[in-house]
């Protein structure tokens, strides 16, 4: 299967993507009964964004460093590399420190967990659009269902591998939300499924392997550790 590259697409897909995730999260949020107040719950929407920012572009910078001249000047540069895995685990970690700075104790990552399947899967079309100048297609394959992204090699197109999981990701989730659960758990669904996910799929990626395992590989099992840790303790994470 060829598929022609459009780069200039996925700025559109991904600003789609913020878009559609924080209407689903708008409608959760109205239905859910949600008790914080608005000064709380806009600072953790805040600390969310700016810390999923930070950590999107530090570890996608990090990624990129083996190929390409890494400076810190490309932090917060519109061009700079992003991940999907720096910003959910910076996102975290922000709205966990302010979370303690405001005295918050209620689990307030629930709300998050479909609307971050929703913004993923969206933002993926963009990245399949892209084609070879994203960086996220995977190595080369003779299965029926590799994509020539314009160069004559078939790969595996693990971005539609990846709007695949996060549809059915988002559908369990749904029917965990419908059925009694604690507070909480969605969230750490999520997180624990995403980043199975991309310790697994980003074997099927050409990236630079140290020790076996690519940067962001590395930063998933840090993300599992810490989910497989707080399991023995009680309201430390989101």
């Amino acid at each position: 299967m060829e598929l022609s590259p459009h780069p200039e697409l996925h700025p559109l897909f991904e600003s789609l993507g913020y878009f559609l995730g924080f209407a689903v999260y708008r409608q959760a949020r109205r239905k859910s009964g949600d008790v914080l107040d608005d000064r709380r719950r806009w600072s953790i929407i805040a600390a969310t964004t700016l810390g999923a920012l930070l950590g999107s572009r530090l570890l996608g910078l990090l990624e990129q460093a083996p190929r390409v001249h890494l400076a810190l000047s490309q932090l917060l540069a519109p061009s700079g590399g992003k991940t999907i895995v720096g910003g959910l685990l910076g996102g975290w970690l922000s709205v966990e420190l302010v979370k303690k700075w405001k005295g918050i104790h209620t689990r307030t990552g629930d709300l998050f967990a479909i609307p971050l399947c929703v913004g993923i899967g969206v933002g993926r079309i963009g990245c399949l659009l892209a084609g070879l100048s994203d960086d996220t297609y995977g190595t080369p394959t003779s299965l029926p269902w590799g994509v020539n992204f314009g160069d004559g090699i078939a790969r595996h197109p693990t971005q539609a591998y990846e709007i695949l999981f996060v549809a059915a990701l988002a559908l369990i989730l749904q029917f965990l939300k419908s059925r009694p659960h604690k507070n909480g758990s969605l969230f750490r669904v999520f997180m624990a499924a995403y980043l199975t996910w991309r310790l697994l799929i980003d074997f099927l990626k050409p990236e630079p392997l140290v020790f076996g395992l690519n940067l962001i590989q590395w930063a998933c099992a840090a993300g599992l550790a810490i989910l497989i840790a707080d399991r023995k303790t009680k309201d430390q994470y989101v």
